[in-house]
């Protein structure tokens, strides 16, 4: 009987052991599964917050490359108005008073005539360049009435009749007021040159206090968007460099003979 009971006792320190040991294992594997999972999250979140340092290294270089570009356009820009249209200004002027000599003959009449005609024409286009390099009206009525002067202007040169529905975006800073008109007159100027567009429709429309969508609609050749990336030249690459700094998608449909449409969206929050 007390045989009988030790063998009993023996198989259940056995069982007890046994038991203690698959808790052991299982505490275990579950303790390494946590460990690696952790591990494995906090390598995800490092690998994730390299990620986000490099965008963020990009995304500065690309603010630092356009403000360089901004100053650029910004002495050019004063440079034709100081230097050039001030020295034909006075070519026109001299050129006015010779006019009025009475001395002169028909000949050389003509000449000067000539003369303030070319001087004329080439102050006009010096303007019309110094003006595209740098808004004033940008910078002293706000984008919305730079925009329309700037659809406005396209339209009467013929090349491009452009419809336009324009929302004030009072929450944007001066720096991007000029992302989104710079945007703009990169999607008509490539409508023109690349496309052949006639018409336009442009619609900016405030969606919240922060956010905004404009869709250019134009009825250009078009091109296989699959190819974009590859036929992408300055002015696309200006879009894509200004709507990322912007923090916005930009959506582009387009087929061969049927026109385009670029969407650029703030990016929900």
């Amino acid at each position: 009987m007390e045989k009988q009971f030790l063998i009993i006792q023996d198989q259940g320190s056995v069982i007890a052991a046994l038991a203690y040991g698959i808790i052991f294992l299982v505490l275990l594997t579950t303790g390494l599964l946590l460990f690696f999972h952790y591990s494995r999250r906090k390598i995800i979140q490092k690998e994730l917050e390299k990620a986000a340092l490099r965008l963020e290294h990009q995304k500065t270089i690309l603010q630092a490359t356009i403000a360089t570009q901004e100053e650029e356009r910004k002495r050019i820009a004063q440079d034709l108005h100081d230097a050039i249209s001030a020295r034909l200004n006075v070519v026109s002027l001299t050129a006015n008073l010779l006019l009025d000599d009475d001395d002169l003959n028909e000949e050389q009449k003509s000449s000067l005539e000539h003369i303030l005609g070319i001087t004329t024409t080439t102050l006009e286009s010096s303007r019309k360049i110094a003006h595209d390099l740098l808004p004033p009206i940008l910078d002293k009525f706000g984008l919305k009435v730079a925009l329309e002067e700037l659809f406005d202007d396209f339209s009467k040169t013929k090349q491009v009749q452009i419809k336009y529905d324009i929302d004030e975006l009072d929450f944007l800073s001066k720096t991007n007021d000029l992302h989104v008109f710079r945007i703009a007159q990169e999607l008509i100027n490539n409508a023109i040159r690349h496309g052949d567009a006639s018409r336009m429709k442009i619609v900016l429309e405030k969606e919240d206090e922060n956010s905004f969508t404009l869709i250019c609609k134009d009825n250009g050749n078009g091109f296989d968007v699959s190819k974009i990336s590859k036929k992408s030249g300055i002015g696309l690459q200006n879009i894509k460099s200004r709507t990322a700094i912007l923090e916005c998608n930009l959506h582009v449909e387009s087929e061969i003979d049927k026109g385009s449409i670029f969407t650029i969206q703030s990016k929900k929050s």
